[in-house]
């Protein structure tokens, strides 16, 4: 493990959430939202309603301004949402979590604690130096973020769909070559 649970969970929600407002839109749905708090483990308050679902879409360019940006301007991101939100980090246990930060109230939001949540996930990401976790998919047609938690820093693709896609347009221009050289071309 690179970072704590919370920070790695934080980071892959705010790399899903800033990835779904890409084309296709993947949230659009209030059950999207559902599966996606279930999925990482949100806690708190929920009010699952379309005011709800139009927060989380509100925040994704955000996200993804946060997750792309340099390090100097990551800080500069995580300060503002830090200040705007007025985070103020406690240590608290639920479910089968130990203790962990959490930096606004559990009755604030879903958006503004999603927001808070990345920004504290962030925080660890730039003391550890460790922006080259976060990059854009290596697929020449897609701008979605890749975070990379594994230990040989080995992924390039922000999905399976992009990575499958690229592997066969390697695996056509092997054949592609290896036909050419076989009816004599170059």
């Amino acid at each position: 493990m690179v970072f704590t649970h919370d920070t790695e969970l934080a980071l892959q929600a705010a790399v899903h959430l800033a990835n779904s407002g890409l084309e296709p839109d993947t949230l659009t749905e209030r059950e999207e939202l559902d599966a996606f708090c279930t999925e990482y483990r949100y806690s708190g308050r929920r009010d699952h309603d379309d005011s709800e679902l139009d927060g989380v879409r509100a925040i994704r360019g955000r996200l993804y301004a946060l997750l792309t940006a340099d390090r100097d301007a990551a800080v500069e991101h995580v300060n503002d949402l830090l200040r705007e939100n007025r985070a103020l980090p406690q240590l608290q246990r639920h479910d089968e979590f130990d203790w962990h930060l959490h930096a606004v109230s559990t009755e604030e939001p879903l958006h503004v604690r999603i927001l808070v949540e990345a920004a504290m996930a962030m925080v660890d990401v730039i003391r550890a130096d460790e922006m080259t976790r976060l990059s854009t998919c290596a697929d020449d047609g897609c701008e979605g973020i890749v975070l990379d938690l594994s230990r040989n820093r080995s992924r390039r693709f922000c999905s399976t769909a992009c990575g499958n896609r690229n592997a066969v347009a390697a695996y056509r221009a092997r054949q592609a070559e290896q036909t050419g050289e076989q009816t004599g071309g170059s």
